[in-house]
């Protein structure tokens, strides 16, 4: 059987890797209901795997404002490097991710291991200053004389991972979709404060929550098709709201959302059909009973 995005399940072709370090102890992060589901599915844990790196952010703001002599002002979307304003931002919030996993990767092939499962990111403030990004989980190896090309990297709990592998599907790695969005805040300059308004919608914030979401699952959908996954599994929708100053009306306000998206890309695979022929008959005794 062979995964559509190159990764392999248990007996799938590819290219050979080192054996699994040692015969000695492992450690792991799973559950004993988890270590039982993911032998079940016919693999083992290797071992305990970290990847981390520490960022420096230093500008979290944007050069220019996207719209603050509009009425009703424009939603400005930054998903890419290339971008200005907040471009720059998303491109380091993609690449200290991607570098956390990319270490743990690395610890999962010297360890022998064909992927990993389980994968927690974490972000938290560093003490002596900068943000910890962290990849946390436990690679497994598969009970199989060959290897996938390459580790998969997964979200999936032990539990889950087994159902995807038992209905023919194998995770192709972790994917991310980030996207900032921004707003000047036209209500406020206008004097349409929220206390003077009846129940009704404020549209400018709906559309950029809209924006900021939407890009985000667009660059998800990407970020998976490079995996070579079918579809996306979700883990993690995390939505940050926040105001700066704006940079080209004193006094006045931006509103930005940060949206950040993480799944598992997934791929079915094709199980070797067999030949053509009759099934096994089963035989029961037709004795009576003595």
């Amino acid at each position: 059987m062979q995964a559509g995005g190159g990764i392999g399940g248990p007996g799938d072709a590819a290219g050979g890797s080192a054996g699994p370090r040692g015969a000695g102890t492992w450690d792991s992060a799973l559950s004993a209901e988890e270590f039982v589901a993911i032998k079940g599915a016919g693999f083992e844990p290797v071992g305990q795997v970290l990847g981390t790196a520490v960022f420096h952010i230093g500008y979290t703001g944007a050069w220019s404002c996207p719209g603050p002599w509009s009425a009703p002002g424009v939603t400005s979307v930054r998903s890419s490097w290339s971008a200005p304003s907040f471009g720059p931002m998303v491109a380091t919030l993609y690449e200290a991710r991607r570098l956390a996993l990319a270490r743990a990767v690395a610890e999962c092939r010297e360890l022998g291991g064909d992927g990993i499962v389980g994968v927690k990111l974490r972000i938290g403030r560093f003490p002596a200053g900068g943000v910890e990004f962290t990849a946390l989980g436990t690679a497994v190896r598969a009970h199989s004389r060959v290897r996938p090309r390459r580790p998969f990297t997964s979200h999936l709990s032990g539990q889950d991972f087994a159902k995807l592998v038992h209905s023919g599907w194998v995770p192709t790695g972790l994917v991310l979709g980030i996207a900032i969005a921004t707003r000047h805040d036209d209500w406020r300059r206008f004097g349409r404060n929220t206390w003077r308004l009846e129940n009704q919608e404020i549209d400018g914030y709906t559309w950029l929550m809209n924006s900021a979401r939407r890009d985000a699952r667009r660059q998800l959908a990407l970020d998976a098709g490079k995996h070579g996954g079918d579809g996306v599994v979700l883990d993690e929708i995390d939505l940050n709201v926040r105001e700066n100053e704006c940079p080209a009306a004193e006094g006045s306000r931006d509103v930005v959302v940060e949206a950040v998206f993480v799944g598992t890309s997934i791929a079915g695979f094709r199980r070797s059909e067999r030949a053509a022929g009759p099934g096994t008959l089963t035989i029961m005794r037709l004795e009576r009973e003595r």
